[in-house]
């Protein structure tokens, strides 16, 4: 038998997913600051560019954050 399903954590954890993703992009801007001289330029690039996708990522997730309130 499958199980009900069950939303009513749902915002909770887009939040959550919205906070871990902040962090990452924070952690990553650090790790830029510290040693964007010591790594190559397509990695920064890389770097950035994943950045970007968090970013776009996380305008969807509080959408959806909205849309579950």
């Amino acid at each position: 038998m499958a199980k009900p399903d069950d939303r009513s954590d749902n915002a909770e954890k887009i939040k959550t997913a919205i906070i871990n993703t902040q962090d990452n992009i924070n952690e990553t801007n650090d790790y830029l600051a510290e040693h964007a001289e010591e790594i190559s330029g397509q990695e920064v690039h890389n770097l950035q560019h994943k950045n970007a996708k968090r970013e776009r990522a996380i305008e969807g997730m509080r959408e959806e954050y909205e849309d579950e309130k």
